[in-house]
């Protein structure tokens, strides 16, 4: 299968990074230093290689290097496919994030196009049992990365609503304002409701692949009102012009794929995941990560980037080295980090070692193993 991988990456004034440069060779990466020593630093640099704010999901101001706040640069050699692009994004002084791809501007979008890249951080961890908003993020991530041009389908309905919004606190009741709306939200919602439900469907297909340590989620999409998510633009329109005396009197629109919610079983057990143990919902999530790489390894070509940041966390000594089996059967190169270098001794020599450390507020980044 051909290769995702990045052969060189290098930060300047990037969180607390002043300057770092990792030489890679396609391998697993393991990344292991003390807490705050700014391991997650380093896969939050190269998550910003895809559309979007990052794993951490900061504004470009807050990813610059204190004191100095000069604003902040990430590079890399990415291999993609058959092909290799140099890759440079940053931000000046606060500034909007710029992307170049080969000597030449590009937008955000276009990184969609030759890289892909899935993350989990323990902030998921609580995916299960926190509201709705996190488990929709969560799914329109898996479906970008399948379709990278989801993002503006997300992008354009949410600024139709916001402008819908508006008319509902200031009370408006001229139906043609919120028609023009309305029809502009139904179209990229049903985009949005098509996508998610085209993403479910890889991915149950993908865990049905699976012979792992990791359990089967079964998943759901549902409306958190019960009202039934229309996959024409049509019925939209017509569901949101109903809705709009609820809306007024809510000062906020009820209906549509913002509403969603996605809902998740342990397929063996029957178990809802929010009622499962804390290791098994942390499995869970695994297992949707790993069959959103199997699956985009099949429709991009090549597995996708992995950036799982303290993966060591809840999971036991099998579930961990079965983690790492399932990585290097998958091609991926993944950037784990962890605490110590015993969490990855399961890995042995199918993975580059690094160590983080920290001093004097500046984090620096060594090769540990040949």
């Amino acid at each position: 299968m051909s290769k995702l991988a990045l052969s060189e990456l290098t930060l300047s004034h990037f969180r607390s990074h002043k300057a770092a440069r990792l030489s890679l060779d396609g391998r697993p990466v393991a990344i292991h230093g003390k807490n705050g020593a700014g391991k997650t630093n380093v896969l939050e640099a190269v998550s910003l290689l895809s559309p979007g704010r990052g794993l951490r999901g900061a504004k470009p101001d807050e990813m610059a290097r204190r004191p100095e706040a000069l604003g902040w640069k990430v590079r890399a050699v990415l291999q993609s496919l058959h092909q290799l692009h140099e890759v440079e994004t940053w931000s000046e002084a606060g500034a909007p994030r710029q992307v170049r791809i080969d000597d030449k501007p590009a937008p955000q979008v276009a990184l969609g196009r030759i890289a892909r890249v899935l993350w989990l951080v323990p902030s998921m961890d609580r995916l299960w049992t926190e509201g709705a908003e996190g488990r929709r993020r969560f799914l329109d991530r898996m479906t970008m990365s399948f379709e990278p041009a989801h993002a503006d389908a997300v992008l354009t309905y949410e600024k139709a609503m916001r402008e819908r919004n508006r008319l509902l606190k200031d009370g408006q009741s001229d139906a043609h304002w919120y028609h023009a709306l309305e029809v502009q939200m139904a179209q990229a919602g049903a985009r949005i409701h098509a996508g998610r439900l085209a993403a479910l469907g890889q991915l149950t297909a993908a865990q049905a692949e699976a012979g792992t340590a990791f359990p089967v989620a079964d998943l759901t999409l549902f409306h958190a009102d019960g009202f039934a998510l229309p996959h024409e633009p049509d019925d939209l329109v017509d569901a949101l012009a109903e809705s709009r005396p609820r809306d007024l009197l809510a000062g906020r629109t009820l209906v549509g794929p913002h509403r969603a919610d996605m809902a998740a079983v342990y397929a063996a057990k029957g178990v809802a995941a929010r009622d499962c143990s804390t290791g098994e919902q942390k499995a869970l999530l695994v297992s949707l990560i790993l069959a959103n790489g199997r699956a985009l390894a099949h429709e991009f070509g090549a597995p996708p980037i992995l950036l799982l940041d303290e993966v060591a966390a809840h999971l036991d000594a099998g579930r961990r080295a079965a983690l790492y089996d399932e990585i290097c059967a998958l091609g991926a190169q993944a950037f784990m980090t962890g605490t110590g270098p015993e969490l990855f001794e399961a890995l042995g020599d199918r993975a580059m070692s690094f160590e983080v450390r920290e001093t004097g507020g500046t984090s620096h980044v060594e090769r540990v193993n040949p």
